[in-house]
């Protein structure tokens, strides 16, 4: 249903007079912040590196700026696809029946972008925690494997539950289980109904809480009494917002709105519950004594089972002056934090004498199943599914950087994933078969080292990189890992990112060795298969001309064949090139930088004009002006991308 202009300005008074009145929570609020306005600029501009970095330092996408636009208008408005995936994936709002969504739809450059904005409703795009509630509800009725610690009774009733969400959550629950961390029951009151704990229970657990409390009952309970119930469960466990929460009107925005922000509270008391126990209990000792830990099960953060990570010995040099073996202690007293050979006496080694050492992450066994690997692992007759007098060490294949990046986002689905460890993330999520941080991974890769491609970047013009920036991730890496991890998004970056640099790779050995890798995929291969990775290089190089064609007006420069017209080929008078020239204008240079010699391969800018202000192409030759360079260029990378096929002897 498409509402008219009149509705939607109705619409849009009634919600203003709502939010006004504290009836409601604005969805777009107004941001005046230079840096919000920065992000506007990089949405309306369709710059990706920008974008993630933004959202990554917590940018509100649903704000609007002074002008009324929010990042995703501004972004479908000017045509930018990957911009508007990336801020629908990271949960901007576009709901059809809010004044903002309809304006992002109506307002949307393309079919192609408005088909994309109607494919996320509300569960995928405003809802971006709902998998980590989810999982944290499904704790309630999970039976197999077990991961529950303490049973809580009643005479016609028995839940069985965690005490780390219970004290993560409740904040009665927090100071009686501190004191006694061993207690495995809890006798529960008779004066309750059993109905207003099971509603308590899945509010704490992150559930939604049920509109209609008669019907939660059985024949002949009262719907008062079950009230009266929940209303001193709310204040006995302190977590009033549950009683405020039965009483409010059933409103679909307003429920909406209540669960949004009741899911995002429980988050960060889950986020401050893993920093104030799990990280702060890390254990850094040495690896041959790893296993040797005695941790016992009643301890004070609940943990049943440590996960053990080796430190990169690349890092080693870092810890030279590293004392003995350390732990992240807590102010308060610590009740079964481990005993053995943790507190070792020092030595004054060297450093060839000095030991590899391991950090030990002490963790829930029901937050892990979140990963497919953990779920199989406990759920197996394995020795680590077995249940022993202490907490079992299984060793993980990452470094401890690494998996605290994956813990942080099993415990709390929010994770910055830093640009030079984004390709360990990567492999690390792929160990684990946790699908959406291998996508959290890959979306770092391919936003922050995009760029902007629409022109030819300034590193293959033989131009330095003004930022001074270091080399992070090898785009040859970035390629290999997105076969090996099977993820797409990976394989279209890198080759795009190569057909926009091709005239600084396609000379280099490690390209062709990459062409024969890409040839070699394809199982008894036939001298008629072509090479995917040489296809979509060609895609891009097509794209990459033929955009800055479309940014001059100037499309009719190449013809049906993509060769240049008679008229181009021709040495004539040329424009003195302008400063300002947005056709010509270059891009920001990217993250990805791979080693090579200024002089290895000829630039499209190096002796780009001659005297007079010639501009010549690849070879040398003098072109028309900028524009015919361009298209002589083209077919030069084209034949340059022939002549190292027959020198590979590989048809495609």
């Amino acid at each position: 249903m498409v509402f008219r202009k009149d509705q939607l300005e109705v619409q849009l008074h009634v919600e203003k007079k709502e939010i006004s009145d504290g009836k409601l929570k604005d969805d777009s609020p107004l941001d005046l912040s230079q840096s919000f306005a920065t992000f506007c600029e990089a949405c309306r501009r369709g710059d990706l590196k920008v974008c993630q970095e933004k959202i990554t330092k917590g940018a509100n996408i649903n704000a609007r700026d002074r002008f009324d636009y929010t990042p995703l208008i501004l972004a479908s408005l000017c045509g930018h696809y990957e911009v508007v995936q990336l801020l629908l994936e990271s949960g901007a709002l576009c709901e059809r029946d809010t004044f903002q969504g309809e304006r992002c739809l109506y307002n949307a450059l393309n079919d192609r972008i408005r088909n994309l904005l109607l494919q996320y409703d509300y569960s995928k795009s405003t809802d971006p925690l709902q998998p980590l509630a989810s999982h944290i509800t499904s704790l309630l009725t999970r039976e197999e494997p077990k991961t529950t610690d303490i049973t809580l009774t009643t005479p016609s009733r028995a839940f069985h539950l965690h005490k780390f969400v219970l004290s993560a959550r409740s904040p009665y629950f927090q100071r009686k289980l501190a004191a006694a961390p061993e207690t495995v029951t809890w006798k529960l009151s008779n004066s309750i109904p059993v109905e207003a704990f099971d509603v308590a229970l899945r509010y704490l657990y992150l559930g939604e809480i049920p509109v209609d409390i008669g019907a939660i009952g059985g024949p002949g309970s009262d719907e008062q009494e079950i009230l009266e119930g929940i209303d001193k469960l709310s204040r006995l466990l302190e977590i009033s917002r549950l009683f405020e929460g039965v009483l409010e009107s059933g409103d679909r925005r307003l429920t909406r709105q209540r669960r949004t922000d009741e899911v995002t509270r429980g988050r960060d008391q889950f986020n401050l519950f893993f920093r104030d126990n799990v990280l702060r209990h890390e254990i850094l000792i040495d690896t041959t004594k790893a296993h040797d830990v005695k941790w016992d099960r009643n301890n004070g953060i609940f943990a049943d089972v440590l996960l053990c990570a080796d430190v990169d010995l690349d890092h080693d040099d870092e810890h030279t002056s590293a004392p003995e073996t350390s732990i992240r202690t807590a102010p308060a007293p610590q009740n079964g934090i481990p005993v053995g050979p943790v507190n070792t006496s020092f030595r004054a080694a060297s450093q060839d004498r000095r030991p590899r050492q391991s950090t030990l992450f002490p963790v829930h066994r029901a937050m892990l199943l979140r990963s497919e690997f953990f779920l199989t692992m406990f759920s197996s007759s394995f020795r680590e599914a077995q249940h022993t007098e202490y907490l079992q060490v299984i060793p993980i294949d990452c470094s401890p950087e690494v998996l605290e990046i994956v813990l942080n986002f099993l415990y709390t689905e929010n994770v910055d994933v830093p640009l030079e460890l984004a390709l360990e993330v990567l492999f690390a999520a792929d160990l684990l078969l946790i699908e959406k941080l291998k996508v959290k991974a890959a979306v770092v890769i391919s936003t922050l080292g995009n760029g902007k491609m629409s022109t030819i970047p300034a590193e293959s013009k033989g131009a330095p990189n003004s930022e001074g920036e270091q080399e992070v991730v090898d785009i040859y890496d970035v390629i290999r890992a997105g076969w090996l991890t099977r993820v797409h998004r990976l394989e279209e970056f890198g080759a795009r990112y190569l057909a926009y640099r091709l005239e600084s790779y396609i000379e280099e050995d490690e390209f062709a060795d990459l062409i024969r890798e890409s040839a070699a995929r394809i199982t008894k291969r036939q001298e008629t298969d072509s090479i995917e990775l040489l296809d979509d290089i060609r895609y891009y190089l097509s794209e990459r001309f033929r955009l800055r064609f479309d940014d001059a007006g100037l499309e009719e420069l190449l013809d049906e064949d993509g060769k240049p017209p008679i008229e181009f080929e021709a040495d004539g008078a040329v424009p003195v090139k302008q400063p300002n020239d947005e056709a010509i204008d270059v891009a920001t240079p990217s993250f990805i930088e791979h080693d090579r010699e200024a002089s290895k391969a000829p630039s499209l800018e190096t002796e780009n004009y001659a005297v007079g202000g010639a501009v010549r192409t690849l070879d040398g030759e003098i072109a028309g002006d900028e524009f015919s360079s361009d298209a002589v260029n083209y077919q030069i990378l084209l034949g340059r991308i022939d002549s190292l096929l027959e020198r590979l002897k590989l048809d495609a």
